[in-house]
């Protein structure tokens, strides 16, 4: 009869084996992923003159999206993203306004290839950044009375991550990311630096 201790040495080596086996699902030309993704993004400000005497900030905030990616060779790909971050503009005169930013990207991606299971990227690419503000924000700014209201406008974007492929399908990422946003509000609103750290689960066919 098997043991306990039996059985979890048979599973400690089975996981060795997964680890160390030589790769099944190595990146090839042509193949095709999608994925879907979730983890935190870090703000900044979001204006670039005080406000009542505060400077509002981009809320830190949980962010998700989905992705799809092309492998024009067994070291390139094109990916495109569609995100999604429901955060907040805090540091107001009042309370903290929600601000929905969502972000469109096409990023070039260049695989490392190890000969293992584990495959290291960078990437890098531009989009478009909408951002909608559930009211506007008002005060002063030099004694003027002020109402902001949301702004679109570009993005770029570069990261780098690690897929793990735990079959030749099946993958498990994860990723950070820095961010460049034009900006999120008008007249007023300054460009923001963020960072972007994910998890994710993806579909190679």
């Amino acid at each position: 009869m098997l043991t306990t201790k039996q059985g979890l040495t048979g599973l400690t080596a089975l996981a060795l084996l997964a680890v160390t086996a030589p790769a099944m699902a190595q990146v090839k030309a042509g193949d095709q992923e999608v994925s879907a993704y979730a983890g935190e993004m870090f703000g900044d400000d979001v204006t670039d003159k005080d406000l009542s005497g505060k400077t509002p900030k981009l809320d830190d905030e949980f962010t998700y999206g989905i992705r799809y990616a092309y492998s024009f060779t067994d070291r390139w790909a094109l990916e495109l993203s569609l995100g999604e971050t429901p955060t907040a503009v805090t540091d107001l005169p009042t309370k903290d306004i929600d601000l929905d930013l969502t972000t469109l990207d096409v990023n070039a991606v260049y695989q490392f290839d190890l000969g293992s299971r584990w495959v290291p990227y960078v990437t890098a690419g531009a989009g478009y950044a909408i951002a909608d503000l559930d009211k506007p924000i008002v005060g002063t700014i030099n004694g003027t009375p002020v109402s902001i209201t949301d702004d679109d406008g570009y993005t770029l974007n570069a990261g780098a991550g690690v897929k793990f492929y735990a079959n030749d399908h099946f993958s498990v990422r994860a990723e950070a990311r820095y961010r460049y946003v034009d900006s999120v509000l008008q007249d007023v609103g300054s460009s923001l630096s963020t960072v972007e750290t994910t998890l994710g689960a993806a579909w190679k066919f």
